[in-house]
């Protein structure tokens, strides 16, 4: 089997173009070892669809299926491209949380940014947790995908992997959910640092940066319209709300490396 490895602001994921193959749990999770396996945050498939210009499916670093990914489907449109897979600018991608339309920004042959549309945001009533003894304010959304939002100040010193883990595995959320601590740095600015469903601590979360600025906007915390910068622990995305609720993101995809798995 060959793959590639790419990486969204440091959210690394393993890209194979083809159908899902039986055993893709236990294959994710031993590819995904970073002393191990090739190290990774799971695994996406590419394949062609009925319904759009093709499909992807993402396997997390314990195997679980996630919905949706913003890094990964930014990464799956150069992929394509660069690939020789398309030829399109304007694609439109099946995920388990809808299709998604990515444009691509194309210079001399090479893709340097991908813009998504994310769909429509739906935010929910605030909820009081508990994790470690800590009681946090988090506010559920979705974008596809569940995530909670804490809004809080010190987060440069906070620490995410002491609470993280507590709040994804809340009993309001039996199926998990992912965590963004988020700290407002001014009216179109937001630090952001992610505790991933399936893969723990990662360097960044397109979905959840989308969450976040998502949030921010209903609360008043930043303005809509324009492009707001999330700054992340693998660099920055941009993100968009307009007054229907409509999230874009915006932001670049890498290559990192090619491999070949031998049975």
């Amino acid at each position: 089997m060959r793959f590639t490895k790419m990486q969204g602001l440091g959210n690394d994921y393993l890209y194979v173009f083809g159908e899902v193959p039986d055993g893709i749990k236990e294959l994710s999770v031993k590819l995904s070892d970073r002393h191990f396996g090739a190290g990774s945050d799971g695994m996406i498939y590419v394949s062609d669809s009925e319904i759009a210009d093709f499909k992807m499916r993402i396997f997390n670093a314990d195997g679980s299926e996630a919905k949706m990914c913003g890094n990964g489907i930014r990464c799956v449109g150069r992929f394509l491209y660069e690939k020789g897979y398309t030829d399109k600018t304007l694609l439109k991608i099946e995920t388990l949380s809808g299709i998604k339309t990515l444009k691509l920004e194309v210079l001399y042959g090479k893709v340097r940014s991908v813009t998504v549309d994310m769909g429509k945001g739906e935010i929910y009533p605030e909820l009081k947790l508990t994790a470690a003894e800590k009681t946090f304010t988090v506010t559920p959304v979705s974008v596809g995908n569940p995530h909670i939002v804490v809004f809080m100040q010190g987060l440069s010193d906070f620490p995410v992997d002491r609470y993280g883990g507590v709040l994804e595995k809340d009993r309001n959320f039996p199926d998990g959910v992912n965590v963004e601590f988020a700290e407002i740095v001014d009216g179109h600015t937001i630090k952001m640092r992610v505790w991933e469903r399936g893969s723990g601590i990662t360097l960044a979360c397109g979905t959840g940066a989308c969450a976040t600025a998502f949030a921010a906007v209903k609360k008043g915390l930043v303005s809509d319209g324009n492009f707001i910068t999330v700054k992340l622990d693998g660099g920055d995305l941009e993100i968009s709300v307009d007054k229907a609720d409509a999230i874009t993101m915006r932001g670049g995809a890498e290559f990192v490396f090619e491999g070949e798995i031998y049975d």
